[in-house]
């Protein structure tokens, strides 16, 4: 006779135990239960999306099996809160008061009715081994996935504080303490320290008791009168503890229900700022750690200690000076006049730190926002890309974000890093993923082998992404323009979580920008989505938010009107547009238009073509950042003229001059860094999908665009001679090293959207790329010449026009 059960879908599970109805019951509450923790909390594991499965058993009359929860929870040891929420408590196990598990149950397979009396199953079956065997490997699996998502933002900075016994003198231990009172002395530690009316001994006493409550009693304290009277008396005797004394007291309120505005933490905030420069810099800084455990901002109080720092510099010793970077980073705050010197202490100690203080020294650096040069970063990523192998992911993360901040290009770190990071991603933490994959595309450098890697895990993990975190891996995949080979299934899952998340844009509408930007550089367009950014409530968010996101607006607005003829949401309003073209050429005319290369390219073309009237150096596209070279052809390849401000532009440029040095060719060939090696002409990576937006958008009809957009060059009035029916439209673009990933052709999605909408709007794009165009500029003028009349009138053109 067959049964189909419903139960929690386990990897190569065959087998599975028939329970009882209430059994069932239970694990319908379990699971409801679970779905609300998911909701109000993303780190949740996402249980609900598959969670059930349909098994048919083949059971013999009478068949038993014997069902004991408790065997599965045996097997992870330090594990039972967690395995009774996901299993056993969830299939009807309970514990009795004594602590001893039910004894094994078995039920007949093939009735959940009330039961007849049991009969145990063989003691030592084969087949119920094998399957709790199983069970314990799937809720092992599980419970190692949920602890690699869990992100302790306290705790996690401090783990290089384990590895020197000299770190115990100088940070607050947080953790539970060694030797517990029972929980029962509460009331009597509470009344002693009340009969003893305030002295410094007892009221020092009572709390480094208290703390050594267990967990559960201590966290009942602050509702009680006489925890609320023993801090008052504590507040009155501050001023009376030596120094080591009211360190202990600060110590103890870290155990203790003590929020971070309690007046009894105004009272030593101020006590300690009083006494600081009497202290040793080793009580400064342990006090400076408790801050942290309890959560409190003590502006004042590191001002103090960053000063003392400072003029005791030379006396600090290598824990000392590690503590203290991490204090800095804690406090967001760098302190300018220890710049100089911490770059020296780096310096100094580099190779004596251990990796987790490296990775440390890293994130107090990338906190506090604290500059640093390349030279001193480049030498930290030596150090790594030598040892990466034995440093941890959480520490690496470390380093990877200060190396996205100085913007350095250190191939040796990036090369070990692919080698490296790919095969450890699936133990990463979301956050930790997120990051790596922002190092790449703020570096804008290309490693298939990590975005794969990273493409291949985000589906199972994307529920615990927040908006944040969606945004960033939609914005670094768009960046790079990388269609991973899950591609659909890695889109929709982000998407859905942006859906899920929308209720936190409100409050940072930074985030739905990157994520929407990041779908347009790949041509996706989420409509709902889209809608929503593109409302009047939402865009007056982004108006006063502290981050510029205008240009992200004016660039997601004018890309859906281009590339979403069907759309029917919200627009910007079109005097918005207006003020934000305004923005952008007026940038372009100060940053872009003058640039050398592009002065010189546009000289040349008109001396080429006839005139200042046969080229306009401008931005045919204001919302996607860059410039221009219009050229337009008539059908036999004739220049037509059609800039009619061209004598107004040439004059104003006509004073413009830029010296063409060896050092100036270097930084245009060769960017900031001269280790970059140059770019290989023979290595052009063109994905699939730009070779099919190039098909799609590159033919262009003659008279179509005249009809559908207004002609940027017209001059009102305009003779019928200029305005050729069948006329080609070029849109020369004079590119940079940084349209382009990292030592390569590979375009970037910003680059890859513009060119993909000059084609859709008619125009054919010719590009001078910089491999080509950057090395002419010190070349012959005939010469530059010859190659600019080769692109202009390459016969290809008129044809696929």
């Amino acid at each position: 006779m067959a049964t189909v059960l419903m139960c929690r879908r386990f990897p190569r599970l065959s087998r599975v135990a028939a329970f009882s109805t209430t059994a069932k019951r239970e694990a319908e509450r379990g699971s409801s239960k679970s779905e609300q923790e998911k909701e109000d909390n993303p780190g949740t594991a996402n249980t609900g999306a598959e969670s059930t499965a349909t098994i048919q058993l083949l059971s013999p009359v009478d068949y038993r099996v014997s069902y004991n929860p408790s065997a599965y929870a045996r097997g992870r040891a330090g594990s039972q809160q967690h395995v009774g929420r996901d299993s056993g408590q969830a299939l009807g196990d309970t514990v009795t008061s004594s602590g001893a598990a039910r004894a094994p149950q078995a039920f007949p397979a093939t009735s959940s009715q009330t039961l007849p009396p049991i009969r145990r199953a063989p003691p030592k079956s084969r087949s119920n081994t094998l399957l709790q065997q199983t069970i314990l490997a799937m809720l092992s699996k599980e419970e190692e996935k949920e602890k690699w998502e869990v992100h302790d933002s306290k705790e996690d900075p401090r783990v290089f504080q384990k590895g020197r016994p000299e770190y115990r003198c100088l940070s607050c231990d947080s953790s539970e303490p060694a030797q517990p009172l029972p929980a029962e002395e509460g009331d009597s530690i509470l009344g002693s320290a009340a009969a003893c009316e305030g002295s410094p001994g007892a009221v020092m006493d009572g709390f480094l008791r208290l703390s050594r409550l267990p967990a559960e009693r201590r966290a009942a304290l602050a509702s009680e009168p006489g925890f609320d009277a023993l801090c008052g008396c504590a507040i009155r005797a501050v001023g009376l503890l030596g120094t080591p004394d009211l360190i202990h007291l600060l110590k103890a309120c870290v155990h203790l229900p003590v929020p971070p505005a309690h007046p009894l933490l105004d009272a030593c905030e101020a006590e300690f700022c009083r006494r600081a420069w009497d202290m040793q810099l080793e009580q400064l800084l342990l006090v400076a750690d408790c801050w942290r455990c309890l959560e409190r901002s003590v502006p004042s109080y590191l001002s103090i200690l960053f000063s003392f720092a400072n003029l005791h510099w030379k006396e600090l010793t290598l824990p000392q000076f590690v503590q203290l970077v991490y204090i800095i980073g804690e406090g967001r705050r760098s302190p300018a006049d220890l710049a100089q010197k911490v770059e020296s202490m780096i310096l100094k100690h580099l190779d004596s730190f251990t990796l987790e203080e490296l990775g440390a020294i890293c994130l107090g650096l990338f906190k506090s926002l604290s500059g640093i040069s390349d030279h001193v970063m480049r030498r930290i990523a030596d150090r790594v890309s030598l040892q990466m192998e034995d440093m941890s992911t959480y520490a690496l993360v470390n380093v990877l974000k200060m190396l996205r901040y100085t913007r350095l290009d250190h191939l040796p770190l990036l090369k070990e890093l692919g080698r490296v990071i790919p095969k450890r991603i699936p133990t990463v933490n979301i956050q930790g993923i997120m990051h790596i994959t922002l190092t790449y595309s703020s570096l804008h450098y290309f490693d298939e082998g990590v975005l794969a890697a990273v493409a291949t895990s985000l589906p199972s993990k994307v529920s615990y992404c927040r908006s944040k975190d969606a945004a960033k891996f939609l914005w670094s995949f768009g960046c790079l323009d990388y269609e991973p080979p899950n591609e659909e299934e890695f889109y929709s899952s982000l998407i859905k979580q942006i859906h899920r998340k929308l209720h936190e844009f409100q409050k940072f509408p930074e985030h739905l920008l990157t994520a929407l930007l990041g779908l347009a550089f790949v041509k996706r367009f989420p409509e709902e989505l889209i809608d929503y950014a593109l409302r009047e409530e939402f865009v007056q968010k982004t108006r006063g938010s502290k981050y510029e996101l205008n240009k992200d607006l004016f660039t997601l607005g004018k890309s859906v009107e281009i590339e979403c003829p069907t759309y029917q949401g919200s627009r910007l309003p079109p005097q918005l547009c207006q003020e934000f073209t305004e923005m952008v050429l007026n940038f372009a005319e100060q940053e872009i238009y003058v640039r050398p290369e592009i002065v010189e390219a546009t000289s040349l073309l008109e001396s080429m073509l006839g005139g200042p009237e046969y080229v306009k150096n401008h931005m045919i596209l204001p919302h996607t950042r860059s410039s221009d070279l219009e050229v337009r052809l008539a059908a036999d390849g004739r220049p037509i003229p059609f800039n009619c401000k061209a004598p107004a532009a040439a004059k104003k440029l006509r004073d413009i001059g830029v010296s063409l040095t060896d050092n100036l060719m270097a930084q245009l060939i060769k960017g900031r860094a001269p280790s970059q090696p140059p770019v290989e002409v023979g290595n052009e990576a063109r994905t699939p999908r730009q070779e099919r937006g190039a098909e799609a958008g590159t033919p262009c009809s003659h008279g179509t665009l005249a009809q559908a957009e207004p002609e940027p060059g017209r001059c009102p009035g305009a003779p019928p001679s200029l305005l050729e029916p069948r006329e080609v439209r070029l849109a020369v673009q004079v590119s940079n090293r940084n349209h382009y990933c990292y030592g390569s052709k590979r375009l970037l999605g910003l680059h890859c959207l513009k060119r993909r909408q000059l084609r859709r709007l008619g125009y054919v794009v010719v590009e001078l790329p910089f491999w080509e165009w950057f090395p002419l500029l010190r070349r012959t003028r005939s010469e530059k010449l010859s190659y600019l009349h080769y692109k202009v009138f390459d016969p290809a053109l008129l044809p696929r026009a």
